[in-house]
C-alpha cells in the first residue's frame, strides 16, 4: 500500500460520517478524494451504534438532512451491493403526562409543517401495534411510519464501496500525526506513513475529532460520553417489524433485534470518559459493563415491557459516543483554519444523521458555503468559551441529561453559570433581573417585581414572566427603558481597502458620509441572507460593525473570509472592549439631553446616524439605530464604564419613569414592529426579496456584492414564497413558530417566530406563504388564513405592514 502524494480533498476518518462524506464527493462531485482511517473502518463508535434512524428535527433543514439519509439507505444496496440493514419499522414515541402530550402535538404540527405525516394514537392503538406492550400509565403515543432502523457498520461499509465505485480511494491503518501549515490554511497532512499534499481537508474523526483539529489549531468542542444498551434473547410474540419505541418520560428506547431486544437510555447523571486525547488504539473497544448505572434504565424498560422481567441479555454495550454542549452536531468550516472542515459529534443520532451529513458537507466542501441554512449544526455557533474543556463537559453532560426531557419553550441551560458578565450583572440583580445566557453571556431576560419569585418556571402555556414582560413592553412603548446588550458582537475593520471590502459583502449601501449607519445582509451566493447586522462609518477608513451576541464567530469569520486578497483592511473582534446599553422609548432624548452636551434634537441627530458624544466623562459611540420601533439609541461605551454610564441615564430618567427592561420584552416590541430575527426569519434558505427586505439591497447601483448575481435572476420572476406576519385573536393560543400556516385550508407555509404582541393585544406569528405559481400581494389578500396550533386550526389574520406605527413615525421623530 502507497500513500499518494497529493490528493484535493483528504477526509480523516472512516466511520459512517467520513464515509458518506468520501462518497458524496466521489458521486455527486467527481472530486479527487482519499479517506485515511487510523485503525479499520467503524471501529471508533459507529460499529457500536444502536442503529435507530429518527428524521424529525425542530429545524426544517435537519429534517432535510434526515430525510436525505432515509432515501439514500433505502436505494444503496442496489447501486454498491451492500446491505444497509434498512428496516422501515416506523417510531412510536410514547406521552404519560398532560406536558409531553402537549409536546407531541406540537411536534406532530411540526412534522407535518416540514411534509411529514406524524398521526397520533390512543393507548388502545399502541397496544395493538405493540402487544407485548403495557400501556396503562399512557395519554398517547405519536406515530412516524417512515422512521426506521439500520445496521451502521453495513451501511458505512455500503457507502465506502461505493465511494470507492465512483474512485475514491480509502486507506485503513494510516494515522495521522499532524499538519504542514502556511498563511493559516493546511497545504499537506501528515501521517505515519508518509506526506500526503493537498487543497482541503475534511475531519470526520469522531471522538478523536478535537485532538485532530487541535493538531491545525482547530476547536472541536465535543466531549465522550459513556452509552449503554443491552441486546436480549429472542423474546417470545415479539414480530420482526415491531415498530421503535421512544418512552421519553422513562427516559429509555427500543428496537428488535433478530427477535430480540435493543434497550438503552439517557440518564440524568451521564458518566463523561476524558476531557483529555482518547487512545488512538481505541479500536472496536468497550468499556466494562457497568450493571449498576445501568440497572434505572432496566427498572423502567421492565415496567414498559414485563417480558424484559424474564428475558435473557445476551450482550451489553457500553461504549463511548460524541456529544456536544447543545445535543447538536458540528458541521462546516473551521474559522480558525479557512480549509478544514468539521463533520463530527453527532450526539447518537449519527446514523440517523449519516447520509444526509455527508451529502451536505461534501457540497460545503466544494462551494465553499453551505448548500442549506445549517446554523443549527455550524461549527462557527460556537467562541473562545467553547474551549475550556471542563466547561464544554459540564455542559455536554447537562444537554445529554435533557435528551428525553420535555423541551419547554425558551428553557434555560444551568451548568457553568455565571461565565461571562457584564458590568451591569449585580446592580441588574439587585433590580431582580432573571437572567438568560447566550454564548456565555448572562443577559436579563425579564425582571421580576416584587413578591414574584424572579425565576422561571416552565410550562407549556404561558410562563410566569408573561405579565411582568408586558409591563416592561408597555414601558417602552409609553416611557422609556433601558436595555444591557453589551454582548452584542462588535468589530471594527479599518484600512485603505475597508470601504471597497465592506462593498462586496454588504447587500445594502455602505458608500455612505461618515457618520452615517447602515442596515444591510451579507449574502450567499445563492442570494441567501447568511448575516444581518449595522455598519456605521466612523471614519474614511474606519467602519464598526454589530451583530447579535450568537453570531459572534460566524459572522467575524464570514467578513474575514470574504474580504478581497491584498486588500489593506483589517478586522478586529472588539466585543469586549464596549458595554452596550440601549435607550430606548417615547422620552429617550430626555433622557439622553440631560446626560450629554452634543446635540440630540431630530435635526442634529437623525435616525440612521453614529455620532461620539461625551456621557459622565467618557467618550460614547452613539448609534440611533432601534429593534423596538421606538426614538432610540445604542450607547457603545468603554466597557469600564459601562457601570458609571448607566447610572447616569438612570439619574437623568428618574423624572421619566425609566426602568431596565430585558430581553423577553425586546422580543415582543419587534414582532410588533415586524423586525426579521436571523436564524428563525431570515437564514441563508431565504433572500431578501424573498424576506421583505428588497429596500435594503443596492441592486440600483452599478456595483458587484456576493448575492447579486443570484437576485437579478430572481428579481424579474414571481417570487415562490414571501414572508407575512399573522394575529390571532384566541388569547389562550401560545405561538412558539413551526405551526402549519392555512390558505383556504390548504397548507401553505409555517411560522418561522412566534410570540405575544402586548400593545396590539394578540398573538404574533411571522413566516412565509409559499405558492409554486408566485405569491402575489393579491394571492396574499385574498386568502382566508388559519395556523395549526399543536394539531387543532385557529382563525388568524394576514398582515403585511408592521402592526404597531407601520409608518414609522415614532422612530423618525
Amino acid at each position: 500500500m502507497t500513500l499518494p502524494s497529493h490528493a484535493g480533498i483528504v477526509v480523516i476518518g472512516g466511520g459512517i460520517i467520513g464515509c458518506s462524506t468520501a462518497y458524496h464527493l466521489a458521486r455527486d462531485h467527481k472530486a479527487d478524494v482519499v479517506l485515511l482511517e487510523q485503525g479499520k473502518l467503524t471501529s471508533g463508535s459507529t460499529w457500536h451504534a444502536a442503529g435507530l434512524v429518527g428524521q424529525l428535527r425542530s429545524s426544517a433543514s435537519i429534517t432535510r438532512v434526515l430525510k436525505y439519509s432515509v432515501e439514500l439507505y433505502k436505494g444503496l444496496e442496489a447501486e454498491t451491493g451492500l446491505a444497509t440493514g434498512w428496516k422501515m419499522t416506523g417510531c412510536l414515541r410514547l406521552a404519560t403526562n398532560a406536558d409531553r402530550w402537549t409536546e407531541f402535538k406540537r411536534l406532530a404540527t411540526t412534522a407535518k409543517s416540514f411534509g411529514m405525516d406524524m398521526q397520533l394514537l390512543s393507548p388502545a392503538e399502541v397496544k395493538r401495534m405493540w402487544p407485548l406492550m403495557e400501556t396503562g400509565d399512557l395519554v398517547g403515543a405519536s406515530w412516524l411510519p417512515t422512521d426506521g432502523q439500520a445496521s451502521p457498520s453495513d451501511i458505512a461499509q455500503s457507502l465506502a464501496r461505493g465511494a470507492r465505485m465512483h474512485g475514491a480511494k480509502l486507506f485503513e491503518d494510516v494515522r495521522v500525526t499532524g499538519f504542514e501549515m502556511k498563511d493559516g490554511r493546511i497545504t499537506a497532512v501528515k501521517t505515519e506513513k508518509g506526506d500526503i499534499a493537498c487543497d482541503k481537508v475534511v475531519n470526520c474523526a469522531g471522538q478523536w475529532a478535537r485532538q485532530v483539529g487541535a493538531m491545525a489549531g482547530i476547536n472541536v468542542p465535543l466531549q465522550p460520553v459513556k452509552h449503554q444498551y443491552i441486546i436480549t434473547e429472542k423474546i417470545e410474540g415479539l414480530a420482526t417489524d415491531a415498530p421503535t419505541i421512544r418512552d421519553p418520560d422513562r427516559r429509555t428506547y427500543f428496537k428488535e433485534e433478530v427477535g430480540g431486544l435493543v434497550m438503552g437510555g439517557y440518564e440524568p447523571n451521564p458518566q463523561a470518559w476524558t476531557t483529555g486525547d482518547v487512545p488512538n488504539d481505541w479500536e472496536f473497544r468497550l468499556f466494562d459493563d457497568d450493571y449498576d448505572h445501568f440497572e434505572q434504565h432496566m427498572t423502567q424498560a421492565i415496567a414498559r415491557v414485563p417480558a424484559l422481567e424474564t428475558v435473557g441479555v445476551k450482550q451489553m454495550i457500553n461504549g463511548p459516543e460524541s456529544f456536544t454542549p447543545d445535543g447538536n452536531f458540528i458541521l462546516g468550516v473551521a474559522p480558525e483554519c479557512t480549509n478544514m472542515f468539521v463533520g463530527a459529534g453527532f450526539n447518537a443520532f449519527g446514523i440517523a444523521s449519516g447520509g444526509g451529513a455527508g451529502w451536505v458537507l461534501a457540497q460545503w466542501v466544494v462551494d465553499g458555503e453551505a448548500p442549506l441554512d445549517l446554523w443549527v449544526v455550524d461549527i462557527r455557533r460556537f467562541s473562545g468559551l467553547h474551549r475550556d474543556r471542563d466547561w464544554v463537559r459540564d455542559r455536554t453532560l447537562e444537554a445529554y441529561g435533557k435528551h428525553y426531557t420535555i423541551g419547554f419553550p425558551h428553557e434555560e441551560y444551568l451548568s457553568g453559570r455565571p461565565r461571562i458578565v457584564s458590568p451591569l450583572y449585580e446592580r441588574l440583580e439587585k433590580h431582580r433581573a432573571v437572567f438568560g445566557s447566550k454564548l456565555g453571556w448572562e443577559r436579563p431576560n425579564w425582571f421580576a417585581p416584587d413578591g414574584a419569585a424572579a425565576e422561571d418556571v416552565y410550562s407549556m402555556g404561558r410562563q410566569n414572566w408573561f405579565g411582568p414582560v408586558g409591563d416592561e413592553h408597555r414601558h417602552v412603548r409609553e416611557k422609556v427603558g433601558i436595555f444591557d446588550q453589551s454582548s452584542f458582537a462588535k468589530y471594527e475593520l479599518t484600512g485603505t481597502d475597508a470601504l471597497k471590502a465592506l462593498d462586496w459583502i454588504c447587500a445594502n449601501d455602505i458608500n455612505k458620509p461618515v457618520g452615517r449607519l447602515t442596515y444591510t445582509q451579507l449574502l450567499n451566493t445563492r442570494g441567501g441572507i447568511e448575516a444581518d447586522l449595522t455598519v456605521s462609518r466612523l471614519g474614511e477608513d474606519r467602519f464598526y460593525i454589530v451583530t447579535g451576541t450568537g453570531f459572534r464567530t460566524h459572522d467575524l469569520s464570514w467578513i474575514g473570509d470574504h474580504i478581497g486578497a491584498g486588500l489593506h483592511a483589517r478586522l478586529n473582534d472588539v466585543t469586549e472592549e464596549y458595554g452596550t446599553l440601549s435607550l430606548m422609548g417615547p422620552h429617550a432624548r430626555d433622557v439622553l439631553s440631560a446626560v450629554t452636551e452634543a446635540d440630540v434634537s431630530n435635526a442634529a441627530f437623525p435616525f440612521g446616524h453614529a455620532r461620539e458624544i461625551a456621557i459622565a466623562g467618557h467618550t460614547v459611540k452613539a448609534l440611533r439605530v432601534t429593534y423596538v420601533g421606538e426614538l432610540g439609541w445604542e450607547l457603545h461605551v468603554p466597557i469600564a464604564a459601562t457601570g458609571e454610564v448607566f447610572e447616569a441615564l438612570m439619574t437623568a430618567g428618574k423624572p421619566h419613569d425609566i426602568r431596565p427592561v430585558g430581553y423577553r420584552a425586546l422580543e415582543s416590541l419587534r414582532l410588533e414592529k415586524g423586525y426579521r430575527a436571523w436564524g428563525s426569519d431570515i437564514t441563508p434558505n431565504d433572500t431578501p426579496l424573498e424576506a421583505g427586505l428588497g429596500w435594503a439591497v443596492k441592486l440600483r447601483k452599478n456595483t458587484d456584492f456576493v448575492g447579486r448575481r443570484a437576485l437579478e435572476k430572481a428579481s424579474g420572476k414571481p417570487l415562490t414564497k414571501r414572508f407575512a406576519g399573522f394575529t390571532v385573536d384566541d388569547p389562550e393560543i401560545v405561538l412558539v413558530g413551526r405551526e402549519t400556516i392555512l390558505r383556504n385550508g390548504a397548507p401553505v407555509g409555517y411560522l418561522t417566530s412566534g410570540g405575544y404582541g402586548y400593545t396590539v393585544g394578540k398573538n404574533i406569528g411571522y413566516g412565509y406563504v409559499r405558492n409554486a405559481d408566485g405569491v402575489s400581494d393579491e394571492f396574499l389578500a385574498s386568502g382566508d388564513y388559519q395556523l395549526v396550533v399543536a394539531m387543532e386550526a385557529t382563525p388568524a389574520k394576514i398582515h403585511l405592514e408592521p402592526m404597531h406605527d407601520p409608518a414609522g413615525t415614532k422612530i423618525k421623530a
